[in-house]
């Protein structure tokens, strides 16, 4: 029997994503979570054989909540089920070690195929983000300059990010000056827009 770990934070799709699986003999959902935060916490207590995560959940991203799983658990693999095909997300799954990547569009069977697939520890890709993911430019933003454009993207100011950063706040400023140049961006709301439609934040 394949151990399955659910998290979405939309309560619906998550039912409706155990009740489908629960038809099926060899999968059995062990646990559900509506945050990213919670995920490797579940997986340390019901040790699932593989995660099926949404990429948007509060608390932690799915892709952040596979990589955690990836050092600490490395025996539950990580498959990203998610509404958006964003190649910059999928580049972030493969250095997450993300072993399957599927549009919530996929038909069930596909997805249980996928579970299994990944189980046996093989890779899935919704074939659809193969070609795109193929031609994407690589992100320009440093670690630095993501962290930062990612709590700008989230209101807040360069004082509060200096302090939750440990920089100081002429730095803060630098770094946004930075991303928002190396985007083309007119400002940094435009800035954290191009880069999350990338899929960099």
């Amino acid at each position: 029997m394949i151990k399955v770990l659910l998290a979405d934070d939309h309560v619906v799709v998550r039912s409706a994503l155990a009740s489908l699986l629960g038809l099926e003999p060899d999968l059995t959902v062990v646990a559900e979570v509506s945050r990213g935060d919670q995920v490797l916490p579940t997986a340390r207590t019901h040790r699932p054989d593989v995660a099926v995560l949404d990429v948007d959940m509060p608390g932690l991203d799915g892709l952040e909540a596979a990589a955690l799983l990836n050092a600490e658990l490395p025996g539950t693999r990580a498959l990203i089920l998610t509404g958006h095909g964003k190649p910059g997300h999928l580049r972030r799954a493969l250095a997450a070690n993300v072993r399957g990547f599927l549009l919530k569009t996929a038909p069930p069977d596909e997805l249980a195929a996928g579970i299994r697939a990944v189980a046996a520890g093989g890779r899935v890709l919704d074939p659809s983000l193969a070609v795109t993911a193929w031609d994407l430019a690589d992100n320009p933003l440093t670690p630095r300059e993501t962290d930062v454009l990612r709590l700008a993207a989230e209101g807040a100011e360069a004082p509060e990010i200096a302090e939750r950063l440990f920089l100081s706040a002429g730095t803060v400023r630098n770094y946004l000056t930075a991303a928002v140049a190396k985007l083309n961006a007119r400002n940094r709301t435009d800035a954290a827009r191009i880069a999350r439609e990338a899929g960099w934040l």
